[in-house]
């Protein structure tokens, strides 16, 4: 993403309040959540925002931007305060081999209460809250792609109230340690497990140790008929978010589940064409 992306854009402020991390110490992912607060009248955030975070620069650049969906948001009467969810992330130098820190990630990571952030936005973003309280939501999510998820259910049961359609929420870790807002150190999901509305769905890594991808496609596959249904809805919304590698086992279970890829595909662009099916992949 270049620098230039920023250019034009207006750069807010925050403080950061809180830095919490929601990994238990024994998980090998390292994800924090962040909680800030910004006076600045013109941050207008609704739910499924996200914003443009500057990290510091490198190599002569000021900034570093990165985009961040916000987990959480509500306003006070000490201003807007938001929280984003950050894994900390690596990357190994092709050339070199060597292994390096994520620029923003850790950023973000390291940053403590008190510090300030700049950013901009918020940046539409498509995960949105339809106005049909019958409308169906199929919600599929690895890693911090659950976070805009989280922020959207709780939404539609905290300030919507009576949602009438299925709320099923899919997501997924290498193991149940790394299960975000559902582990045992931190579980807040759990609040809508006695909506009549709300299923969530775990899948995990068959054999976390040799990083084999988590089972998304079996948790599909496992509630075929249901999954099937929501998608053949008229009235129903398919959003998913998380890591580009999760595409190919969605396209797979997918098409397991419609009979073929070739009934999968036409689908699919089906579903793009009319709104109903909404990815954020990175």
């Amino acid at each position: 993403m270049a620098n230039t992306a920023t250019a034009n854009a207006p750069i807010h402020q925050a403080q950061l309040l809180s830095s919490t991390r929601i990994t238990p110490d024994a998980s090998r992912e390292e994800v924090w959540q962040l909680r800030f607060r910004t006076n600045d009248p013109k941050f207008d955030a609704q739910p499924g925002s996200c914003i443009r975070v500057l990290a510091p620069g490198e190599y002569g650049n000021r900034y570093h931007p990165r985009l961040y969906s916000l987990a959480d948001h509500d306003y006070t009467t000490a201003g807007t305060e938001f929280s984003l969810c950050v894994r900390r992330c690596s990357y190994v130098d092709e050339v070199s081999g060597e292994e390096y820190g994520g620029v923003a990630s850790n950023y973000l990571c390291d940053l403590k209460p008190k510090s300030t952030l700049e950013f901009s936005g918020p940046i539409s973003y498509p995960f949105a809250i339809p106005a049909d309280p019958y409308t169906d939501l199929l919600m599929i999510g690895m890693g911090t792609g659950i976070a805009p998820f989280r922020s959207l259910i709780r939404s539609i049961y905290d300030k919507h109230g009576n949602w009438q359609g299925k709320v099923r929420l899919f997501h997924g870790a290498r193991s149940g340690l790394e299960m975000l807002y559902m582990n045992d150190a931190n579980n807040d999901l759990a609040l809508y497990y006695d909506q009549p509305t709300f299923k969530a769905f775990q899948a995990v890594s068959p054999r976390p140790i040799f990083n084999e991808p988590v089972a998304m496609d079996k948790a599909l596959e496992q509630n075929a008929a249901e999954v099937w249904e929501m998608v053949k809805s008229e009235n129903s919304r398919i959003y998913v978010a998380g890591l580009s590698k999760m595409q190919a086992q969605i396209d797979k279970a997918m098409s397991t589940i419609a009979g073929s890829s070739e009934a999968w595909s036409a689908k699919r662009k089906a579903l793009v064409a009319a709104g109903r099916w909404v990815e954020v992949l990175y």
